[in-house]
């Protein structure tokens, strides 16, 4: 008998009836279930789920769902006898006094219909893990995608009415009216940047793009230590180049304006080691993930991102760089593999609802009419996908000083002209920003002016 009670499936046929009843009794307890997600696959009983279809139709039709109205609808749709019978129908109101705890009711019934969702997905994992043609990776990030999904569908309704969206927005509106302060996304520590973005956004994908050596790793760490140290959003930094020590190096020197070959070479004067260690004490207790890991699948990537985002309420991703990605079909055109890797990261931040800015390489094509040509969408290497994909475009672009003029002595003092261009954004527009790359710092710093 407890072998048999073990295989039913997580339920409970009181609390379903409790949940129906206070449906019927009050017409206002509607409005909770629908705001709870209710759906008529929540409940285990088919008797209860025709019940509860009926209860949603009526309300949608304006009309009130009391035991009269359903019997009369189920009746007439020839679904009474499905549903128990005009008996039963009657007898879930005498299961509950009140409506008044409505919620726990639907609580209760969320969280079965959660268990038997999760033993189904259960199932299927194991099914898979039998089949001898899925690599094992593959299974995994099934799983871990199945799982993310169950736990999704809990948290947003699949549509909503304007009605529904415009009130939140006007008040955003509102705060920015009265407050002038029009960031609403991550800060990056640019100011211009964050004018023509209003910061970056829970779901974008982002990518700065860059030919080798221009500072696009700089970059993206100089917006990660502002967002961590300055703000204190945690953040991740997934290194596919760098060491991590490499990468603390880089943020010790930039941090404490450090030149960084002294301080790697021990030349550093009692002054920086000053700031060095002053700096560690920020630095230490940042909210600042390094995943370290070369040659990094896209499914490992994936998980260790879900991970962090869960474990560690990581806000925004940067990935260093895209092109050394391992996917995980290696036969593909390579093209065809960044145009996956990249719908997956798109894919993945809105999953998680939070920004994902990836480092990307630019091909050649900038340096065929001359050093000073600026790149273009056109200029991502390997896939167009890319610019479809991404939300929003940043290109690194260097522009050499006229040797021996005024120009190139003060670039040398005060760092590398560099332009910052915004080749496209979805809800925003497009320009360029003037910065001035520090590279004994690997740090850059804007240049006040306007373009």
């Amino acid at each position: 008998m407890a072998k048999l009670r073990e295989n039913i499936p997580p339920h409970d046929d009181e609390l379903e009836r409790a949940a129906l009843g206070s449906l019927l009794a009050d017409d206002q307890a509607i409005d909770a279930a629908r705001q709870n997600h209710l759906k008529q696959g929540d409940f285990y009983s088919r008797a209860h789920q025709k019940i509860f279809e009926t209860i949603c139709t009526l309300d949608d039709n304006n009309l009130t769902p009391d035991i009269q109205t359903v019997i009369q609808n189920l009746k007439q749709n020839g679904k009474l006898d499905e549903a128990g019978g005009a008996a039963y129908v009657s007898s879930l109101t005498s299961v509950v006094p009140s409506s008044a705890n409505i919620e726990y009711y639907i609580q209760s019934v969320l969280g079965h219909s959660l268990r038997r969702s999760l033993l189904r997905v259960a199932s299927e994992i194991g099914v898979a893990a039998y089949d001898e043609s899925l690599e094992s990776h593959e299974i995994l990030d099934k799983a871990e995608e199945s799982v993310y999904k169950l736990r999704d569908e809990r948290q947003a309704f699949p549509y909503k009415k304007l009605s529904e969206v415009l009130l939140p927005t006007f008040e955003k509106i509102e705060e920015v009216y009265k407050t002038k302060k029009a960031l609403t996304g991550i800060p990056t520590g640019f100011d211009r940047l964050d004018e023509m973005t209003t910061g970056f956004q829970p779901a974008d994908f982002i990518i700065i793009g860059a030919r080798p050596s221009v500072g696009k790793t700089a970059l993206a760490l100089n917006m990660a230590a502002h967002i961590a140290f300055r703000n204190n959003i945690p953040i991740a930094f997934f290194s596919l180049e760098m060491t991590d020590r490499s990468l603390a190096e880089r943020l010790i020197s930039s941090t404490a304006q450090v030149d960084g070959n002294k301080m790697r070479s021990g030349y550093t004067t009692s002054d920086d080691f000053r700031r060095i260690r002053d700096t560690m004490g920020v630095l230490y207790n940042a909210p600042f993930y390094i995943v370290e890991i070369p040659n990094k699948e896209l499914h490992e990537l994936r998980s260790q991102a879900r991970k962090l985002r869960s474990k560690e309420g990581v806000q925004i991703i940067f990935i260093d760089y895209i092109g050394l990605i391992v996917h995980e079909n290696s036969k593909l055109p390579r093209h065809e593999q960044i145009g996956e890797i990249s719908r997956s990261l798109k894919g993945l931040a809105r999953e998680l609802d939070i920004p994902i800015v990836a480092l990307c390489q630019l091909n050649r094509d900038t340096e065929k009419t001359g050093h000073g040509q600026q790149p273009t969408l056109a200029n991502l290497r390997d896939s167009g996908s890319i610019e479809q994909d991404a939300d929003l475009v940043m290109f690194l672009h260097r522009k050499p000083p006229k040797k021996g003029g005024e120009e190139e002595q003060a670039a040398n003092i005060e760092g590398i002209p560099t332009e910052l261009i915004i080749a496209k954004q979805r809800n925003g527009p497009v320009g360029f920003i003037d910065l001035m790359l520090q590279a004994k710092y690997t740090r850059f710093v804007p240049v006040e002016k306007d373009r």
